[in-house]
């Protein structure tokens, strides 16, 4: 497969040539946490701090009601297309097959990449129910999920292509349709796997790999199918603040669905289900997932670890409310050690 990424991508290189190897650092725009014009701020506030790409995830329900937003992704990313000028921006990750059609994706797509020429990416995965059921639509068991991501795929490449697409598959019709705004060049796509069966199938339909938790195994089981030099991105999330105990506490407050185990991330229906289910999450089992406080070296080596496992693009996720903070920390701290 081809990396299509829109800067000079770096082929993955073992960590061992150097301490850090070549990564890219991006920032993670939370829909979930923040309203759209703040997100759009932060989007700017990245590009002048030195993050090179952002990922944005497209929720319909936060997590928790604690988070207390949801904008539509897809107006937020025109507004920071116009906003930015150098900022590689993607999905983190949009799902193309119950909320929304893979038609309605490819449209969505195409037009965003053409307001930000080379600089947009298109995250897809097979979704959580949190978001998807609100069609009225049933919650298919994961294989079912997985042959539907892959049939969207294939009809979103052909819509971009240019041509008019009719389509009778398994699970969609696209009837006589022709998308008419196209960029130069289409985006690439990037598919999230959070085990070895789902990255076989993003190493098939995708140009790129998207992980959650950092499994090497993921890695592993990509390249297997779609060989080395294709983009793999990593979400860190952390929790920067200048008091250790305030962070933790705002973790546990924002993101306790980030410490449920398996598959239950996916397969609850309202954030009122999360909020019963991470009851048996504490701060401290947290604090082993999330890097918590003011220490560069925590921060770094979490980073570092992202990178010792395969992955070379890594967007950290800052919970909690200091943004500023944070980008005046990773500037100063933590963005040099990866320069």
């Amino acid at each position: 497969m081809t990396d299509q990424a829109p800067t000079d991508p770096a082929p993955h290189r073992s960590p061992s040539a150097d301490r850090h190897g070549r990564v890219r650092i991006g920032y993670s725009l939370s829909s979930e946490e923040q309203r759209p014009e703040d997100l759009v701020r932060f989007a700017q506030q990245a590009e002048a701090s030195g993050f090179v790409y952002a990922s944005i995830s497209d929720h319909f329900h936060p997590w928790v009601d604690a988070q207390g937003n949801s904008p539509f992704v897809w107006t937020v990313l025109g507004a920071i297309a116009n906003a930015t000028s150098s900022l590689e921006v993607g999905t983190g990750v949009t799902c193309p097959t119950v909320r929304y059609h893979p038609a309605i994706v490819a449209q969505a797509a195409a037009t965003v990449a053409s307001l930000m020429p080379g600089r947009f990416f298109l995250g897809l995965g097979t979704g959580e129910n949190l978001n998807e059921h609100i069609t009225g639509d049933r919650w298919p068991a994961y294989e079912e999920r997985a042959a539907m991501l892959e049939e969207a795929v294939d009809i979103i490449r052909r819509l971009w292509e240019g041509g008019t697409v009719d389509h009778r598959g398994e699970h969609f019709i696209v009837d006589n349709a022709r998308l008419y705004t196209l960029p130069e060049a289409p985006p690439p796509i990037i598919v999230a796997a959070s085990g070895p069966k789902a990255a076989a199938l993003a190493g098939r339909i995708g140009d790129g790999l998207i992980n959650p938790m950092g499994d090497a195994a993921v890695v592993k089981a990509y390249e297997a199918v779609a060989g080395p030099g294709c983009p793999k991105y990593l979400q860190v999330s952390v929790c920067w603040n200048e008091s250790e105990a305030e962070a933790r506490r705002l973790a546990h407050r924002l993101v306790p669905s980030v410490g449920l185990p398996g598959e239950l991330g996916n397969l609850l229906p309202t954030p009122t289900h999360y909020e019963q289910a991470v009851q048996l999450v504490t701060e401290d089992a947290l604090a082993e997932t999330i890097v918590c406080g003011p220490d560069p070296e925590q921060h770094i080596a979490k980073i570092q670890s992202g990178i010792d496992a395969g992955y070379d693009r890594i967007h950290v996720y800052q919970v909690g409310p200091d943004q500023e903070g944070f980008f005046r920390f990773y500037e100063r701290h933590v963005l040099p050690a990866f320069a």
